[in-house]
């Protein structure tokens, strides 16, 4: 494992990246986690796509979560702050003779940015792997508006503060209007029983995609646990090997 330092949109950007043998170059999946978390909450899905031959590097937002090693604060951050992240992580691999292409894989608001991002830069990005992206995130911070359409300087999602530009730019546009700019293939999982991203927003994600597949997580809630989980990464190393 190599820790990497990157010039993120709040300073300094930590990850971590793990190469599956001596024997390059490797497919390369770029892991943005969600709301409020760090890389080490999908530790077990980098360390299973690294058995399985996919170079991988986990990084944390700058002001991403709590614990993060990035620079930053939750009151700065936003999903634009976070596409401006990934944007950095893209430039520092892109052309890397270590790896032969980029893919992205994102779970919840890292979803939602990693979506974003291989839309404004689909040659860049060979395949797209989303879990329960929260494309919610936009008609949440709707609801949160005063009457007069603004933000407080202060507000809390899910119990986290966050600042006024987290909800500005939510609403600044529409997901749906820029994530089929992607033309690449894109598989999306999802669970039923999810209370915080309802599954019909990735039913309406994989609608706009012109190549997605939708796969429905029985009996799951936001987040995948036990053979479910098992089975994501399962199902995820054997898509992103075949990009």
């Amino acid at each position: 494992m190599e820790q990497i330092h990157i010039s993120g949109s709040l300073g300094n950007l930590y990850g971590e990246l793990q190469i599956p043998g001596d024997e390059g170059p490797w497919p390369l999946v770029i892991m943005s986690h969600g709301f409020g978390g760090t890389h080490a909450g999908h530790q077990d899905y980098a360390n299973y796509f690294s058995s399985r031959d996919l170079a991988t590097f986990s990084f944390d937002f700058c002001g991403g979560g709590f614990g993060s090693k990035s620079d930053g604060t939750m009151l700065e951050m936003s999903v634009l702050t976070e596409a401006e992240d990934l944007s950095a992580v893209i430039d520092h691999f892109k052309g890397d003779g270590r790896f032969d292409r980029l893919l992205l894989w994102g779970a919840s608001q890292g979803g939602f940015v990693s979506a974003c991002v291989a839309a404004k830069r689909p040659e860049d990005v060979a395949a797209l792997m989303l879990e329960y992206p929260a494309f919610v995130l936009q008609d949440d911070a709707r609801a949160r508006a005063d009457a007069d359409g603004g933000f407080p300087e202060v507000d809390s999602v899910m119990g986290i503060r966050i600042g006024r530009r987290y909800s500005e730019d939510a609403v600044s546009f529409d997901v749906y209007d820029v994530i089929g700019g992607y033309a690449g293939d894109v598989l999306i999982l999802h669970g039923d029983r999810d209370g915080i991203v309802p599954l019909r927003y990735s039913q309406r994600a994989a609608a706009v995609y012109s190549s997605a597949e939708l796969v429905v997580m029985p009996g799951q809630d936001h987040g995948f646990e036990g053979e479910a989980r098992t089975e994501a990464m399962r199902r995820e190393a054997e898509f992103l090997l075949a990009h």
